[in-house]
């Protein structure tokens, strides 16, 4: 029974597989992410007992069944957002269809039928979904030893990128502007969030011990929703965000108003709290007559202005907190949206027409 050894970055953890042979099919059992060998070695006697188990009873799960297994183990991992939106699309989409089946009974043309035909009336990125939670299921069944591939995985689900809106920079400085003049009481948090590219939920949680003056730097360690509460940002990985000039001036003026003591930078609006952060900010952009764009393409807004001033995409990264490069660059094409005109600045005029009547004809016989 192997065990393997798996890096990544300076993490090292290992996997276990254990394979048996039971009623003529093999059948394998893997776990991963454990942190020593001595551990591991102890999870390879588990999964030995297990597979002895299953040669004298062998078990059957329906595919309701093991989904209920999966999301009570998953309500141990993960947020409880992440589960409910399992249990949401099993429930609702796939069970009604699919429930009853063993398995090992599910084919490739089942799912199909499930994404394709049965599946109606939603989009294409919550179909998309739907198939990543089927797929994720069924990749846990494999690792149990109780089926040996899985159906959902050739199912390819062509969905259009979304439409992410930024602001130019003459926008900016209009919503920052008609913001202030008018005490618009999102101004505070508007300007952290151009300013930082810090996600909603970070926004929220973001308190005074978070913000370092003698270092210049924001400290972005939680995150804070409305199904979850309070905790760790989406990567679940800590990060800071550099202080600009400005941005100094700005949190030093927004501190010294801090008449109550309040731990919390920015004011929690009933609006905020009720997630209408997003209609707010629409409708007072339709109301200065600027790009009307959601609360979070602010924070692409700040990605792509960070762009546009040279900052190398590495650090862009790091500074925003995304997992992958990948997703980094994927705003380089929004960038053209605040260089429209800029090579106007060249200066560089072409020449007129010639008067051809001037002009000698040197083919001309």
């Amino acid at each position: 029974m192997p065990i393997y050894e798996q890096k990544k970055g300076k993490q090292t953890t290992y996997m276990v597989v254990a394979t048996a042979k039971i009623n003529g099919k093999q059948y394998y059992k893997k776990r991963r992410g454990i942190s020593s060998i001595a551990k591991a070695k102890r999870v390879e006697i588990e999964l030995k007992l297990i597979l002895e188990q299953m040669k004298h009873n062998p078990v059957r799960y329906t595919l309701r069944t093991w989904s209920s297994e999966c999301i009570k183990r998953m309500e141990l991992q993960y947020k409880k957002s992440t589960t409910m939106g399992y249990t949401g699309s099993f429930n609702k989409w796939i069970l009604p269809l699919l429930g009853d089946y063993y398995l090992n009974e599910i084919t490739s043309t089942m799912v199909h039928r499930l994404i394709f035909e049965h599946i109606q009336g939603i989009s294409l990125h919550a179909k998309q979904s739907i198939l990543k939670h089927l797929k994720r299921v069924f990749e846990m069944a494999i690792d149990e030893g109780l089926v040996t591939k899985n159906p959902a995985k050739v199912i390819k689900l062509k969905v259009p990128e979304a439409n992410n809106l930024v602001f130019n920079k003459t926008e900016i400085d209009n919503l920052l502007f008609e913001a202030k003049k008018r005490s618009h009481p999102y101004y505070n948090h508007w300007v952290m969030a151009l300013m930082t590219g810090m996600r909603n939920g970070e926004l929220y949680a973001l308190n005074w011990t978070d913000i370092d003056f003698e270092n210049k730097v924001i400290s972005v360690t939680k995150s804070w929703s409305r199904t979850d509460g309070l905790g760790p940002t989406k990567s679940t990985r800590n990060r800071y965000i550099p202080i600009s000039q400005e941005l100094n001036f700005f949190l030093r003026d927004l501190k010294s108003k801090n008449i109550n003591n309040s731990e919390n930078i920015l004011e929690k609006l009933p609006s905020w709290t009720n997630g209408e952060q997003a209609k707010v900010l629409r409708d007072f952009c339709d109301e200065i007559g600027i790009t009307s764009i959601r609360f979070h393409d602010i924070r692409a807004t700040f990605i792509t202005q960070m762009l546009i001033k040279g900052v190398a995409l590495a650090k862009v990264m790091k500074i925003v907190g995304h997992a992958s490069i990948k997703t980094t660059m994927k705003y380089l094409r929004l960038v053209a949206q605040d260089t429209q005109g800029a090579t106007e600045s060249l200066g560089i005029s072409l020449p007129q027409d010639f008067n051809h009547d001037n002009v000698v004809n040197l083919f001309q016989h």
